[in-house]
């Protein structure tokens, strides 16, 4: 980003960002993250719960995500139980929670303009 006529950029953890949108999107970018912390703002689920509520990602896919927002600090990872069948349990990290009011302002956004552009289909 050129404010003021120089380039400014951010590093964070160890990072290279070049704004504010860009730190942003490091963190929460893609299709599925956003998803995953909404399913995580009121209570802990385990991997089956969220697969379950996030039909169209694969098993895969959901996999990569949570690794990828435990790594950044934006939820957290408790296994229960030393022998199988483990428990597993995703949550929200006080990081992961001071993300909340921009996804669920993202998420009115998105509401608004489905319901604009033709309102929900209840499936």
């Amino acid at each position: 980003m050129i404010l003021d006529g120089k380039k400014k950029i951010y590093k964070v953890r160890g990072r290279m960002f070049h704004c504010g949108i860009d730190v942003t999107m490091g963190f929460i970018g893609g299709k599925w993250k956003c998803v995953v912390l909404w399913y995580l703002r009121k209570e802990n689920r385990r991997f089956s719960e969220l697969n379950r509520l996030i039909p169209d990602i694969t098993e895969k896919m959901l996999s990569l995500q949570l690794k990828a927002l435990e790594s950044d600090g934006l939820i957290s990872r408790k296994v229960y139980g030393k022998k199988p069948p483990l428990k597993v349990e995703y949550a929200l990290t006080e990081f992961g929670r001071s993300l909340l009011p921009v996804i669920k302002r993202i998420n009115s956004w998105g509401k608004e303009l489905g319901e604009e552009e033709g309102g929900p289909f209840n499936v």
